[in-house]
């Protein structure tokens, strides 16, 4: 019995190292396509291309580690705690880059399990979903309206042309402060120039400032 445990731990599987080198053929090639997608379909001001590097390989070595777990029950247990220990603390800040991260592993597991014609069924699907998903229209982004002025009274001037141009706004933050009154006011208007041009003529303000806002203040 115990020799029979010992020589289940040493087997190995049937797959050879031509079949190996053809799982990490096939893995490459869609590791490249997922590189090529992401530098294409990203939006971030910042492109980071040791980021996008970094995904394509982790493709890459996600399909070497699923080989060696499928060659021999000890690699298998081996990967297993040592995958167990390690932690990632790396912050995505991009949920698009969360995206591709996980399709990039998928891809990786996909292929290392032999199974090809899901991978590129996958690649297919995915950037479908992407390109389409981009072109569905979302409702129009809101606006700050951010201003300052040394006087507490221009309050309400400035809300009173708020309210004639815009069709939704809140008041998001005030600060009184000895020098004067800071206000950051979210609107949703069409009406940006017209709103601006009402609010340079009120001689009290000594800035006003209107940012796109897509539910972060990004600096």
């Amino acid at each position: 019995m115990k020799e029979k445990l010992i020589n289940l731990l040493l087997a190995s599987s049937q797959m050879s190292y031509k079949q190996m080198i053809f799982a990490l053929f096939i893995c490459c090639l869609i590791a490249g396509y997922i590189f090529l997608v992401y530098r294409v379909v990203t939006k971030t001001a910042f492109y980071s291309k040791t980021f996008n590097i970094t995904m394509a390989v982790m493709s890459i070595i996600t399909t070497g580690i699923i080989l060696g777990m499928q060659s021999s029950l000890v690699i298998s247990l081996g990967m297993v705690g040592a995958l167990s220990i390690v932690r990632f603390r790396t912050a995505i800040k991009d949920p698009m880059d969360l995206l591709f991260l996980f399709w990039s592993i998928g891809e990786g597991i996909i292929c290392g399990s032999g199974l090809y014609g899901l991978a590129l069924i996958l690649c297919v699907v995915v950037t479908l979903a992407i390109l389409i998903l981009e072109k569905v229209p979302v409702k129009r982004a809101p606006y700050l309206l951010i201003f300052n002025s040394e006087n507490y009274d221009v309050e309400d001037d400035v809300m009173a042309v708020v309210k004639e141009c815009t069709q939704f706004y809140k008041v998001k933050s005030k600060n009184l402060t000895k020098q004067g009154i800071d206000m950051i006011v979210e609107i949703r208007t069409e009406k940006e120039k017209e709103l601006m041009d009402r609010l340079r003529v009120i001689e009290e303000l000594d800035s006003v400032s209107i940012l796109a806002h897509d539910g972060e203040t990004r600096f």
